[in-house]
């Protein structure tokens, strides 16, 4: 890949990028002296324009990931496909971030959040891109930094200061276990690519530093996620950071990280390329590979049953909606690893293998399905919180006490958001979750994979109470104080737009499952 390829592929990261130098120079050279409410529109809305451009300019990226697969090259990023559509959903979740923060004012320094916002989403693109192991290491070191500044930028909350101090201290422990996986990764095979690594191990085989390794990527990678038992930051952090930046950890990061774990298990779980081997050999050969990756595959399906009991059972005892919405982030991560557990990529040029990729390509865009649809869900909950907290001063249940009289719109997107969210047709969030454990079942046959849907679907219906707690203040039980709750005009209209997008796409949901097939060939 030359100089002229590597600027093509980064055009989204650099419009990000120029957008957050821009920012800065509009609110600090311009706008020092203005209201608040003026720098926090403008800022905003410039970061939404930036993230316009970046989208923009992935159409301009081309497509590099099919002349990978026939080819010697091994680029250290990628486009097309999955990727892209995790770039694209990236994008407008960041922009829908930075529209909530257009009603906030925990502080006066708007320009260095909102390129903070922009910095890290452009560490979550490069994430999403990467094939080398340094320029993954980079892109989450971007992509966290940024975070941990967002968590702390409430300086005069307490709350603040602790959940960025947690949060910093568990970031830089697991982004030392990942270093240690990929430096222990980096002397088995001698490369940095992801591809290259993939060819060693298959043509040399395994060994006990290897499992060592992938054990210690999965740490670094669980805490990104907030899986059992990597999870302990996700709670104060919810709870402490200002509300654009807590959306943001919720659903950019996580998206980002997400498309990292598709990225190694598609990469280092995949065969690639044409084989001159008969069906019978060539079923020796995938049995030998299976047997290579069963362990890991094993852990990951541990990690996801233990965050789909934790994280659902831990949010029962809540009385915090920020707390309680982080340990359901943690059951959605569960949700989410067990389709990913699942990969087991062959791709070639004979029919019979064809017939095995297909079902697999069918579980990454269930998982694509899952990820963008509750980031979106998430961020408008998160939005919904941050209006009633605002109001009351308090993110408690019993501050959602007959929101219904006192905001009625507000309360209607906070049902169909929380409905989703607990799977119930016809919501986005119910399709989601039937697609994910539909392709489960049909891509890994067994009583063990049985076991963790069964498991899955049980744990749906318990969330279903707790997110029932929140509604049941909301509607049934009469507030104390019933004076109305208003919200910012922008907000709500982003609030609304988020909800009339779970109902459309829970309706029709070829629609999203459409454009995501969108990006890949038809074979």
């Amino acid at each position: 890949m030359n100089y002229a390829d590597l600027f093509r592929v980064t055009l989204p990261e650099t419009a990000l990028e120029v957008a957050a130098l821009v920012v800065l120079i509009v609110d600090l050279g311009f706008l020092r002296k203005a209201a608040l409410k003026v720098r926090v529109t403008v800022a905003a809305l410039l970061g939404v324009a930036g993230c316009g451009a970046a989208l923009w300019a992935l159409q301009f990226q081309g497509s590099n990931w099919f002349t990978l697969i026939d080819s010697l090259d091994y680029p250290s990023l990628l486009t097309g496909n999955y990727i892209q559509v995790s770039q694209t959903g990236i994008l407008v979740l960041t922009a829908l971030t930075l529209l909530l923060l257009i009603d906030s004012d925990f502080t006066r320094h708007v320009g260095e959040f909102v390129a903070v916002v922009l910095m890290a989403a452009s560490g979550g693109l490069l994430v999403a891109g990467a094939q080398d192991i340094l320029v993954i290491f980079v892109g989450l070191e971007l992509l966290s930094l940024g975070l941990y500044i967002m968590t702390a930028f409430a300086k005069s909350s307490g709350k603040s200061a602790e959940a960025a101090l947690k949060y910093y201290l568990f970031g830089g422990m697991s982004a030392a276990f990942l270093l240690f996986g990929f430096s222990y990764f980096y002397g088995l095979t001698g490369s940095t690519n992801l591809s290259v690594i993939q060819k060693v191990i298959a043509d040399q085989g395994t060994s006990p530093l290897f499992y060592v390794a992938w054990v210690l990527v999965v740490a670094g990678l669980g805490f990104k996620v907030a899986a059992v038992p990597f999870h302990l930051w996700a709670p104060d952090t919810y709870e402490g950071a200002p509300t654009p930046a807590a959306a943001f950890i919720a659903s950019v990061s996580k998206l980002a990280s997400f498309t990292l774990l598709i990225t190694l298990l598609q990469t280092w779980m995949t065969f690639h390329g044409t084989f001159d081997l008969g069906k019978s050999d060539f079923d020796k050969l995938l049995f030998s590979f299976d047997q290579t990756w069963l362990p890991l595959t094993t852990i990951l399906l541990i990690v996801a049953a233990a965050s789909m009991v934790v994280g659902n059972l831990a949010a029962l005892v809540q009385v915090s909606v920020r707390r309680l919405l982080a340990y359901s982030a943690i059951a959605h991560a569960g949700y989410i690893l067990l389709g990913i557990a699942v990969f087991k990529m062959y791709t070639g040029h004979e029919s019979w293998i064809i017939e095995i990729q297909n079902p697999v390509i069918a579980s990454q865009k269930a998982v694509l399905y899952y990820i963008l649809t509750y980031g979106l869900t998430t961020i408008g909950a998160f939005g919904v919180v941050s209006v009633v907290e605002r109001a009351t001063g308090s993110d408690r249940l019993d501050s959602f006490l007959g929101l219904h009289k006192r905001n009625p719109l507000l309360a209607a997107v906070l049902l169909v958001l929380f409905l989703s969210l607990a799977g119930i047709p016809p919501l986005v969030g119910f399709w989601a979750k039937f697609n994910l454990f539909a392709v489960v079942l049909g891509v890994s046959a067994g009583p063990i994979p049985f076991a963790l849907v069964a498991l899955a679907v049980a744990l749906s219906a318990v969330s279903l109470y707790y997110y029932l707690q929140v509604l049941k203040r909301a509607y049934v039980m009469h507030a104390i104080d019933e004076s109305p709750i208003k919200a910012h005009p922008v907000t709500m209209a982003v609030l609304l737009f988020i909800a009339a997008a779970v109902v459309i796409l829970g309706c029709f949901p070829a629609l999203l499952q459409n454009w995501i097939a969108s990006f890949y060939p038809v074979t």
